[in-house]
This record gives structure tokens, C-alpha cells and sequence, in this order.
């Protein structure tokens, strides 16, 4: 089965970023809890869940934007309201994430934001390990990389929102 073209995009780009990676097929799977069970040598803690909102951005008005945490947390609006000065955030819905992404499905959204013109606010949290793990475009495919490549690649902005 082929998977979304995103995946092929996202492992050109760490490639070509000289990134240390690797990949794992699986059952597809939806939630961080089920991925964790298939991604052997990888704990929940190290997942980076990828979620789609819509916050108020001072002087920008609403907007999309990807919020990044560990699998094992939740994110906080409140958090995010408190360190970036975001207001307004709710959840973007199945049909909104189906148009950003171009038809990745919730649960296999990946933690790069820009390849969908989104900005990126991962919690702290996430640097904590040394490797992460993450659906790649694709519930039935994940990608392990060092955390700090990920930051250097994806460029997110970092802050406490878990």
C-alpha cells in the first residue's frame, strides 16, 4: 500500500539535512498510545504528537498552527496562551486538517509544520529525550531522529505547553 507523499518529503528532507534517522512500518494506528506499542525500543514519553489548532495571534488575527508534544502529555491552551501570547485556540477539525495537510488523517500528522505553512510551538518537554518518534504523513509509518536534529530541521518555537 503506498503511502501519503508526504512520507517520501519528510525523509528527502532529513536526508538532505544529514539527519540521523530511522523508520518503522506498522499497523496503522491513531492515537500515541497505540503507536508506542508497535514502536519497539521506543517509550510513550518519546512520541512527538503533532496537533492542529486555530489560535489568535496578536497582530496576526486567527490562524492554523501545530502544536508538538510528548506522547504521554496533553497540551494546555492555557500554557499556550501564557508563553506565546496566543488566545482563542481550539482544535482544527478532521475536514480542517484533511485541507491543511493535503489528506493526512488525524493521528498520522507529523511534527513539520512548514512543509504545510504552519507554524511550529513545541513543548519543552520534547527535548527532554534524546531520539523522538513520530507518524511520518502516514498512520502506518513512523520516523525515530534525534531530538535536537529535529529542532535545527523543523525550527519550532519552544516553550511550556504541557
Amino acid at each position: 500500500m503506498p503511502y501519503h507523499p508526504v512520507v517520501e518529503k519528510i525523509r528527502t528532507l532529513l536526508f538532505e539535512r544529514g539527519a540521523w534517522f530511522e523508520t518503522f512500518e506498522h499497523e496503522p494506528v491513531r492515537t500515541s498510545e497505540e503507536a508506542a506499542k508497535l514502536r519497539y525500543g521506543y517509550a510513550l514519553s518519546q512520541g512527538a504528537k503533532a496537533l492542529i489548532v486555530r489560535g489568535k495571534i496578536a497582530g496576526e488575527g486567527k490562524k492554523f498552527l501545530m502544536i508538538v508534544v510528548s506522547g504521554d502529555k496533553r497540551f494546555d491552551a492555557d500554557k499556550l496562551k501564557q508563553a506565546f501570547n496566543i488566545r482563542d485556540v481550539r482544535f482544527a477539525t478532521e475536514a480542517e486538517v484533511s485541507e491543511i495537510t493535503r489528506g493526512i488523517l488525524p493521528g498520522g500528522v507529523p511534527p513539520f509544520g512548514g512543509l504545510f505553512g504552519l507554524e511550529i510551538y513545541a513543548d519543552r518537554g520534547i527535548f527532554d529525550n534524546e531520539k523522538i518518534v513520530f507518524n511520518a504523513g502516514d498512520r502506518a509509518f513512523s520516523i525515530a531522529m534525534k531530538s535536537e536534529e529535529y529542532r535545527r530541521i523543523a525550527l519550532p518555537k519552544v516553550g511550556d505547553i504541557s
